[in-house]
């Protein structure tokens, strides 16, 4: 009897311990704040990112740096240029395989958010995401409602960024501060006349909702659930100039730029345009590329200090289906607050949102740099705060005005005619948020 209790108590202690190392277990695997360095477990993280070959450049660069600071961490890179980036993106996040780690654009970001594909970083700020040099209104501009799903990599703001000398060569000294968008297309026909084009033409949704704004205006409505413009005469005005530039041949048609593959063709760098409209952060790799002296101007107006904005430039999401989110939260804290993965990058992300960053950088930029981070500075001081995310369906939406642009750009689709199916197309897909 005495060997059975005791083998029956000797039993009961083998149960209870079992029951609590299981309890411990369950719970440590149940939460991801412990992180994997913190365990010495050997990971996996993939990271995603679209842009040029300087850009790609730096950021393998700086995946390396951390891999030798986190031995127990191995980051595999995915890159792609803008378009095939997208194409590629979509059908991971319907296989629910994304990457741990997604450079994401305001264009999409609504989608994937509110699709459940990127999980919400509010529980590792401060933790493994430190933010007490970044100014709040730029942690929140990842917010969408009260979950935060993306950290801004940096502003940036639209420009128009050109080559001085060959200004000079049509005959124009300089670009008036205030230049207005008659002022633009006097020098167009300039560049014209002297052989050249004054630009590679603009990008349709990014300019027409710049357009838009020194109107009052914007191209989605604050619900996102319409065009954020009744008027459809703000649509002709715009593509009556874009087009007409063409039909002018002042700037390329759109068999010209499809054989334009990467920066490294575009006219300006090639000396076949005055400038390029784009980015403050893609300044330098334009710089680097075209190897010679650049400069950056502001927006033509009237009302451009409506038009103009600092922009999120992108942000570092984490998938909602990665494994290991407290680690892809490591790393974006590595990407915007160390300062020697700073220097590699040097703002080609946007002008970094971490004062302590920027302070540390300002000694060390070259000149190009220099320039952006002196735009920016400017461009605080003449700009309209910013609109917020793109609605759920943006996407699609700028993709369809793409194809319209380049209908119209061809000759093939009116300018009317165009706002008219831009309007009843883009109003039935951006129909689909209303509750």
């Amino acid at each position: 009897m005495r060997k059975l209790m005791v083998l029956l108590t000797s039993l009961m202690m083998i149960f209870l311990l079992t029951a609590c190392g299981g309890t411990n277990t369950a719970n440590n695997q149940s939460s991801d704040e412990k992180s994997a360095s913190e365990k010495n477990e050997k990971i996996t993280l993939r990271i995603a990112w679209w842009g040029s070959q300087p850009r790609h450049d730096y950021t393998l660069k700086i995946i390396q740096m951390y891999e030798e600071k986190h031995p127990n961490v191995k980051i595999e890179a995915e890159y792609a240029s803008w378009d095939d980036y997208w194409k590629k993106l979509a059908p991971q996040a319907a296989a629910n395989e994304l990457p741990d780690i997604i450079q994401m654009d305001l264009s999409y970001f609504a989608q994937y958010a509110q699709n459940g594909q990127l999980a919400d970083l509010s529980k590792y700020l401060g933790k493994e995401i430190q933010t007490k040099d970044i100014p709040e209104d730029v942690i929140n501009s990842g917010k969408i409602g009260d979950k935060l799903y993306g950290i801004s990599t940096g502003v940036n703001v639209l420009g128009f960024q050109y080559d001085p000398e060959l200004l000079k060569k049509i005959g124009v000294e300089s670009i008036a501060e205030n230049w207005t968008w008659d002022d633009y297309k006097n020098i167009a026909k300039k560049a014209k006349d002297a052989g050249l084009f004054i630009d590679g033409g603009m990008k349709a949704d990014v300019f027409f909702n710049y357009y838009l704004r020194t109107q009052g205006k914007s191209l989605f409505s604050k619900d996102g659930t319409s065009l954020g413009y009744e008027d459809d005469k703000l649509f002709e005005e715009f593509f009556n100039m874009t087009t007409g530039l063409v039909k002018q041949k002042a700037v390329p048609t759109p068999d010209f730029m499809a054989q334009v593959k990467g920066i490294e063709d575009d006219p300006v760098v090639t000396k076949k345009a005055i400038g390029i409209w784009q980015w403050s952060n893609q300044f330098v790799g334009l710089q680097q590329v075209a190897n010679r002296p650049l400069e950056i101007h502001g927006m033509p107006g009237p009302n451009s200090e409506k038009g103009l904005y600092l922009k999120p430039s992108m942000f570092w999401s984490v998938a909602s289906n990665s494994e290991h989110k407290a680690e892809a939260a490591k790393f974006i804290d590595f990407m915007i607050n160390d300062i020697e993965a700073n220097k590699l990058n040097l703002g080609d992300r946007g002008v970094p949102g971490s004062a302590a960053v920027r302070e540390a950088l300002k000694p060390l930029l070259p000149p190009a740099q220099k320039q952006v981070f002196e735009y920016v500075e400017w461009a605080e001081k003449h700009s309209s705060p910013f609109d917020g995310p793109d609605p759920v369906g943006a996407g699609e939406v700028i993709e369809l005005l793409d194809n319209l642009n380049e209908q119209m750009a061809y000759g093939n689709l009116s300018v009317k005619e165009a706002a008219k199916q831009f309007r009843q197309q883009a109003e039935s897909i951006l129909a689909k948020n209303k509750k």
